[in-house]
């Protein structure tokens, strides 16, 4: 008679459940503007392969690669044509399997982005459902009459401006696009679509891909009387968490994801935290981790514009975010992605004098915060905005379109809107990697599909590597640090100076030990006291900062780590 054994519970530290996906440092990859293989002013997969070894020795270990798929680009790869084939411009499925082999080999994980809020209007679903009411795949989309009154079924805008809603002539209904006219919304209502979307996930799974960054994710399901948007509520507020959403995310969750070893990470946009938390909630069984929006929010007034802000309010974001994970739940850390501007340009300070040390803070902080820290592309060597001066540099969809209604409307002002997106385009971060200081940053041999910044001269990788006090070594430092800290990971989070308007110190505790950071956010010298309950403070790293006995001495924009507590 064979004896059963029973499962080993998992390992918890802190109270926390241990598992890979924690304990990894993420790296965003952009594809178009990472490297160009072959001459054509795009990057591609061939590009991100031969620079594994660059992200290997930094020390990252799991990549989120944005969409790679087949696309008319409408939205830069967020219009999907085809779920199951790699852009031309990004090369082939070989390719892929080359990338995915190459990262394994390395010991490195790959994400790749689940974008099945809506499809491109040029996948094979939408064409046949255009063919009329009784389209095998009509109800793959959300289709309405008009209004009694004419026009759109409500008042919903798109994110990209003008109504969510686009008339089809042929059919006389119109179909809804929460983005771009080339993106109408996927009926999740719809066993049949919700089987599809999972067999394509179960494809890319099979090859060998580790889970799945999903994009918009909170939107996916809609009340199906789709009220009007109220005045003053934001329109992410108003779409996310539909009457459906934690029903479907279980479905996956049962029919995909608890058959293979990934993770999942969903875009948080339009949740509140107490949304969040239920999404991320272990016990219900939906996805492993969020990326939360107020980091990239709280800047921004109830228009969207850029407003100014204290470091109090910067700070208080992070206290609650770590509070947000109550041993059931796990979030991600990130200052940057592709929808974003650059961090150094953002919350530091990109002054050439002062680029490179407030870029070390940053990168501190983002490696030393509880949750999965996500580092983007060019952040860990300190990439500034862009200095745009024309609407014409713009690739951005949104930026485009935007204009063309201000131009319509005769509200165009392009200095003025210039000013604005200088401060909030999504483009500074889409800018194409600066690898050296030849022509075209090294990014491509040909004329690249985004200008490279012209500070490439100055700020590249090769650079930072030949330099043992940039920004880049700081960051492989401090991701080596992460992953012999527990306490960085699984720590107790604590705010040591909450309305301290220079200097971010927080602790990191498992039980009487510890880690604790203090950052000096502004370009004057700051002194701070350790709380005497942190003893034996011993230094693990420095930029600009020193330690004796418990206080702090801090250089303009300066970073120090410390261990306490029993040795």
């Amino acid at each position: 008679m064979t004896q059963q054994t029973t499962p080993a519970a998992p390992e918890r530290i802190n109270g926390m459940r241990k598992i890979w996906w924690k304990d990894a440092v993420a790296y965003q990859i952009y594809p178009r503007s990472f490297l160009d293989s072959d001459g054509d002013g795009v990057g591609d997969l061939a590009g991100i392969l031969a620079k594994l070894d660059y992200l290997a020795d930094l020390g990252v270990d799991l990549i989120w690669l944005s969409p790679h798929y087949d696309s008319p680009d409408a939205d830069n790869g967020y219009d999907i044509r085809d779920y199951r084939k790699v852009a031309r411009a990004f090369g082939t499925m070989a390719d892929f399997d080359a990338l995915l082999a190459g990262l394994k080999a390395r010991g490195m994980r790959l994400i790749v982005d689940l974008v099945v809020n809506h499809s491109s209007d040029e996948h094979a679903w939408f064409a046949q459902a255009r063919q009329g009411r009784d389209s095998e795949t009509r109800d793959y989309y959300i289709w309405r009459d008009p209004a009694p009154q004419g026009g759109p079924p409500n008042n919903w805008p798109n994110f990209f401006s003008g109504p969510a809603w686009t008339f089809d002539a042929e059919s006389g209904q119109y179909y809804l696009h929460l983005f771009a006219q080339k993106q109408p919304d996927l009926n999740w209502d719809n066993p049949d679509l919700r089987a599809e979307v999972y067999d394509i996930m179960r494809f890319w799974l099979d090859k060998g891909v580790d889970g799945f960054r999903m994009d918009v994710i909170p939107f996916i399901s809609k009340d199906p009387a789709l009220p009007d948007l109220p005045a003053g509520v934001k329109p992410q507020r108003h779409y996310a968490e539909g009457p459906k959403l934690h029903d479907y995310l279980q479905e996956m969750r049962r029919e995909v994801l608890s058959q293979y070893d990934c993770t999942t990470v969903g875009e948080g946009n339009g949740l509140d935290q107490a949304q969040m938390r239920r999404v991320v909630d272990e016990r219900r069984g939906e996805l492993d981790m969020i990326f939360q929006f107020d980091v990239v929010e709280f800047d921004r007034d109830a228009q969207g514009q850029p407003r100014d802000w204290t470091l109090p309010e910067f700070k208080d974001i992070f206290a609650r975010q770590a509070a947000s994970m109550d041993g059931h739940g796990w979030t991600t850390v990130y200052l940057a992605n592709h929808d974003c501007t650059r961090p150094v340009s953002r919350y530091g300070d990109d002054h050439p004098d002062w680029r490179v040390a407030s870029a070390k803070v940053l990168n501190a902080l983002l490696l030393t915060q509880k949750g999965t820290p996500f580092l983007y592309q060019g952040d860990e060597f300190g990439m500034t905005n862009f200095p745009f001066t024309r609407v014409a540099q713009f690739e951005d969809i949104a930026v485009r379109n935007a204009w063309a209604r201000a131009l319509a409307d005769g509200t165009a002002d392009e200095a003025a809107f210039v000013a604005r997106l200088n401060r909030t385009s999504r483009d500074h971060t889409r800018t194409p990697m600066q690898w050296d200081d030849g022509p075209q940053g090294g990014f491509t041999s040909a004329t690249p599909w985004l200008a490279v910044n012209p500070n490439h001269h100055t700020v590249n990788a090769q650079a930072a590597l030949a330099d043992p006090d940039s920004i880049w070594h700081a960051t492989k430092a401090l991701i080596a640090l992460r992953k012999r800290q527990p306490a960085l990971v699984y720590g107790d989070y604590t705010d040591l100076a909450p309305a301290h308007r220079a200097i971010f110190a927080y602790s990191r505790a498992l039980g009487d030990r510890g880690v604790a950071v203090v950052l000096n956010f502004s370009r004057a010298a700051q002194v701070f006291d350790l709380p005497r309950a942190l003893t034996d403070p011993k230094v693990l790293h420095s930029s600009g900062a020193t330690l004796t006995g418990g206080r702090v001495q801090l250089a303009g924009w300066s970073a120090l780590v410390c261990a306490w507590g029993a040795t």
